[in-house]
């Protein structure tokens, strides 16, 4: 009786276990709704236009969101959006404020402890946008000036680290978002914003001057962007790599790409002009969700 009364103890404990476990898709089912998190100035994945989220990453969002209506047979399905900033994107996840997080977010081994990704749909890496009347050219520049960088971002990280190794003494301000960080550098209180170098082409083409900035620098490591999903979720997982990796396959992937990287973009219709990576490419031959080392 005892051992029994001992399993059952068990089984209660493991049950509970579960149930702590993400189950997006029973979650979505129940509430009738999905929400999506979005960014609001993260050009061209995901910001605002009219006050409306638009971008590439936006885009991704709806498809999975098509994916979850099938799925579950509810074409009624609700759609809720929440902006997120680098800072809270990661708790609004865990937390199941938000159900499915595209924007700009680096997949790496560290942020893997806490959320699972998608396969990876971007590469990228850390440079500097700055006025090209400052003359910067590379980090070297930068010694015992201000620059500015994303609370929250991992580039915030890698250049506290090359700051320390290069003993450069710069003075690295963090902003609420790339927006913020931005306006440090227009207005002249930051020298340089080190932030994802496709960013910062996206916000240089929306600034009200464009001409008036440069990007410099060498690439300082190269980050695969992807989807952030509930931590442990496997079945919602599947359903978001499915749909994914089908666009891939089919090109819709690549017609995706073109429409926000190589065409003209709202608001100003001005084009990226950034041509698809060699590791995009591969990632597209063979769809892999591997973190940054």
């Amino acid at each position: 009786m005892k051992i029994s009364k001992w399993m059952a103890a068990v089984a209660l404990c493991a049950a509970a276990t579960g149930a702590q476990a993400a189950d997006t898709l029973a979650k979505i089912a129940e509430s009738g709704k999905i929400t999506l998190a979005y960014r609001e100035s993260s050009v061209p994945f995901s910001y605002l236009d009219g006050g409306k989220p638009i971008g590439f990453s936006v885009e991704l969002s709806n498809a999975v969101v098509e994916a979850v209506k099938k799925k579950l047979n509810k074409p009624n399905l609700q759609v809720a959006l929440m902006p997120v900033t680098s800072q809270n994107r990661i708790p609004l996840l865990q937390n199941g404020t938000v159900d499915l997080e595209c924007g700009s977010t680096t997949n790496n081994s560290a942020r893997g402890k806490d959320v699972s990704f998608a396969i990876n749909h971007f590469y990228t890496g850390t440079r500097l946008l700055v006025k090209k009347s400052s003359n910067v050219k590379d980090y070297g520049d930068l010694a015992k000036k201000t620059i500015t960088s994303t609370t929250g971002t991992t580039n915030a990280l890698v250049m506290r680290k090359y700051n320390a190794e290069k003993n450069l003494d710069m003075d690295i301000v963090l902003a609420k978002d790339h927006a913020d960080a931005f306006l440090l550098v227009e207005s002249g209180r930051a020298l340089a914003f080190a932030m994802d170098d496709i960013l910062l082409y996206g916000l240089k083409a929306n600034a009200k001057t464009p001409d008036d900035f440069d990007v410099v620098g060498e690439s300082l490591q190269v980050e695969p962007y992807a989807c952030m999903l509930p931590k442990d979720d496997a079945a919602f997982k599947k359903l978001v790599d499915d749909t994914f990796a089908g666009m891939m396959k089919s090109g819709e992937f690549e017609k995706l790409y073109n429409k926000w990287f190589m065409q003209p973009i709202p608001p100003k219709n001005v084009p990226l002009n950034l041509p698809m990576s060699q590791q995009l490419r591969d990632n597209i031959k063979s769809p892999s969700d591997k973190p940054a080392t």
